[in-house]
């Protein structure tokens, strides 16, 4: 465990931390208005109804999602390009994780979404409440335990979308595991960024459950 390692191991971990944070976050920002048009637009929903809005985007995100990541990585390459000027890197790799991502959590969101009671949602309209509030006061604060839930879930798979874009030069502990542990043969460097990307794994999946555990009002 020479410095110079430790110091390689630590940055591979912010540089894994800094696109699995960031991409959840991007992918949250783009996810959670296409699951809300998704729900509003549903057939036989009670607010908007509209079966051609709705079909369109759900045939999108059914197709960024059928689409492995390496691949579409690699096809969107000159859009990476244009968005941060470089294909190579953590910041890089942000660009197709929030790409890939985004249809996850959309379809995650909406899940949530769909568990609340539609007993609620016609109460809110009998008393006025207009769209933006039922998104706000009814679903948001509703499904807020299954939405924290589901924020863990989607951080562990885009970490392990990270770890694969080490394949093409995406940085992070992927990037170390492949070029140290695997072209070089470096067995041991192999086996510690699989033990920090297991540990990453839990501790996401451990602040997941605390904090469904902590805002989840039908356990008190």
């Amino acid at each position: 465990m020479s410095p110079e390692f430790i110091l390689l191991i630590l940055q591979g971990i912010l540089e894994t931390l800094y696109m699995t944070l960031g991409a959840t976050l991007g992918a949250y920002i783009l996810g959670l208005p296409l699951a809300i048009l998704l729900v509003v637009t549903k057939k036989g929903s009670i607010m908007r109804p509209n079966p051609t809005v709705y079909k369109i985007l759900d045939t999108l995100i059914n197709l960024l999602r059928s689409v492995p990541f390496l691949i579409l990585m690699v096809a969107i390459i000159p859009f990476t390009r244009f968005v941060v000027g470089t294909s190579i890197g953590s910041s890089a790799t942000l660009v197709p994780l929030i790409v890939a991502a985004t249809p996850f959590v959309a379809r995650l969101i909406e899940q949530s979404f769909e568990e609340v009671d539609k007993g609620i949602i016609e109460a809110a309209l009998s008393m006025g409440a207009k769209t933006r509030h039922i998104i706000l006061n009814v679903y948001i604060k509703e499904t807020l335990p299954s939405l924290l839930l589901g924020l863990a879930i989607a951080s562990t798979t885009i970490l392990g979308y990270s770890a694969m874009a080490g394949f093409v030069g995406g940085g992070g502990l992927g990037s170390i595991a492949i070029n140290y542990g695997y072209y070089r043969y470096e067995n041991g460097v192999m086996v510690v960024t699989v033990i920090l990307l297991v540990l990453l794994v839990a501790i996401f999946q451990n602040i997941g459950l605390y904090l469904n555990k902590k805002f989840d009002h039908r356990r008190r």
